[in-house]
Formats: structure tokens, C-alpha cells, sequence
């Protein structure tokens, strides 16, 4: 009894074991980017909910009120004006990817370079476009072009026609943080390919979703991710919605400004 006791323990603890590792590298995702491009604009997954599956990602919240960005496990909220603050716990999102942040490559940066050139950086680094790369990158910021797209109201419109009355703020000669993924082609639709990024400032009081940046000087710091939890709403909105409509990658590129 004894013999198989500690076999029982020595097997619970590799599984244990195992599903934190494989926990590691995981994505968890509520939604779509295809939900999201058709309206469906309120979730069920509470922030709260939301912190137990990762410290570091990005989205947004119900009724498209603002733009999303976690950083350590603080999730911050980013409003239309420019302005940020800590979500609530209670606050809930429509669509939102998070992950656990441990850098596996870190990359110095020492000359200025334009959006362009600091994704070519990373595009030289990585080791496949086959695999989700969480991104941080930390440093001083000639400027920073975001958008923030401003709280709807019912009937929802598509993501393409709520972009349409995004204010824009341009912060230069910033500290802060700019996060988000490197997403592989294939996940169009269900996440946003290529490259997602947030900003928040230093000071965590000012952000939006960016559409350029210059960093000055900072540090890239990559997560390698290849494992992914998507988990769908069960909203009446969600479930009634036709999903399969439209060019999808047209109409992401259109609403996230690339």
C-alpha cells in the first residue's frame, strides 16, 4: 500500500507538473476577431476571470468601451480621450488574449526606428511565423500614434463601422511600455495576424491601441507561445451570429488601422 501510495504521488505530481508547464506557453483567447468584427460586442468573462488565465495581454471591453492592455498582471483601461486607469475586476470583455509573460529572447535596442523597423527586428529574430509571440517592448518613444475606439450602443455595428469614430492621440517623447502578439497568418479571423500592439505610458495613465510608433531606445523582449485555449462566449448575441461572412482579413486590416 505503501509502494503504491507513492506511485499515485509521483504520478499526480507529473501530471501536475506537466499541465503547468504546458500552461506556460499557453494563449487563452474568449472570442473571436471574427465576433468582434460583426458586433458582438459584450462577453461573459469578468476581468477577474480574466487575470486567472494570464498577467500580460490585450483586448478590449463590453460595448467596445476603450482598449485593453495587462502588464504584470494590472489590467489597464484605455479610453477614448487618451486617458487610462485600472479596470475593475467586475468590468467584462467581448474579446481579449491573454498568457503568462516570461521573456525567452530579449533583444537591446540603442538606434531609433520607425514601426516598420523594429517589426523587421523581430521578424529577423524569430525562429518561425508558425508559432504566437508575445511582444513587450519597453523604452523611450519619439511618438506614439494610437486610436481608441469610444463605447456603442445597441444594435451594435461591425468593428469596421465603430472604428469609424476612434479618436486618435499622438504622445511624443514618451516612456511607457507597447505589448501585445505576433500572431501566424493562419489565425486570421480567430485572433488578428501579424502584428497587435497596445501602449501605455509610464505612469499607466495614458494609452490607446497604436497605429505607428518611433522607439528611441529600449529593450524587446519576446515569448514563445504554441499553445492555445480558445474559449467561445455563450452569450444569445454570440450564438445567433453568422460569423462566416465577408472578407475577413480585409475588414481586420481596415479596423485595426494597419
Amino acid at each position: 500500500m505503501e509502494v503504491f501510495q507513492g506511485w499515485v504521488r509521483n504520478l499526480l505530481a507529473h501530471v501536475s507538473g506537466a499541465g503547468d508547464a504546458r500552461r506556460s506557453r499557453e494563449i487563452y483567447q474568449t472570442s473571436t476577431m471574427s465576433a468582434l468584427l460583426e458586433g458582438v460586442c459584450e462577453g461573459d468573462v469578468t476581468i477577474g476571470e480574466l487575470l486567472k488565465h494570464g498577467d500580460f495581454g490585450l483586448g478590449t471591453f463590453n460595448r467596445l468601451d476603450g482598449e485593453m492592455l495587462i502588464l504584470d498582471g494590472v489590467c489597464h483601461h484605455l479610453r477614448a480621450d487618451g486617458s487610462a486607469h485600472v479596470a475593475a475586476m467586475d468590468e467584462k470583455t467581448p474579446f481579449a488574449v491573454v498568457t503568462r509573460f516570461r521573456p525567452d529572447m530579449t533583444i537591446p535596442v540603442t538606434s531609433g526606428g520607425d514601426h516598420a523597423a523594429v517589426t523587421k527586428l523581430i521578424d529577423n529574430s524569430v525562429s518561425s511565423v508558425n508559432v504566437i509571440y508575445a511582444i513587450r517592448i519597453t523604452g523611450t518613444f519619439g511618438q506614439v500614434h494610437t486610436r481608441t475606439v469610444m463605447e456603442q450602443t445597441p444594435p451594435f455595428p461591425p468593428l469596421t463601422e465603430a472604428t469609424k469614430g476612434q479618436r486618435e492621440t499622438t504622445f511624443t517623447d514618451v516612456t511607457g511600455t507597447l505589448a501585445g502578439f505576433r500572431t501566424p497568418d493562419f489565425e486570421q479571423g480567430i485572433s488578428v495576424a501579424g502584428y497587435h500592439l497596445h501602449f501605455v505610458d509610464k505612469s499607466g495613465r495614458r494609452g490607446g491601441h497604436s497605429l505607428g510608433f518611433r522607439l528611441e531606445r529600449g529593450t524587446i523582449e519576446l515569448s514563445v507561445r504554441s499553445e492555445i485555449h480558445l474559449s467561445l462566449p455563450r452569450t444569445r448575441q454570440f450564438l445567433d451570429s453568422n460569423l462566416t461572412s465577408g472578407d475577413v482579413a480585409a475588414r481586420i486590416h481596415q479596423a485595426e488601422g494597419g
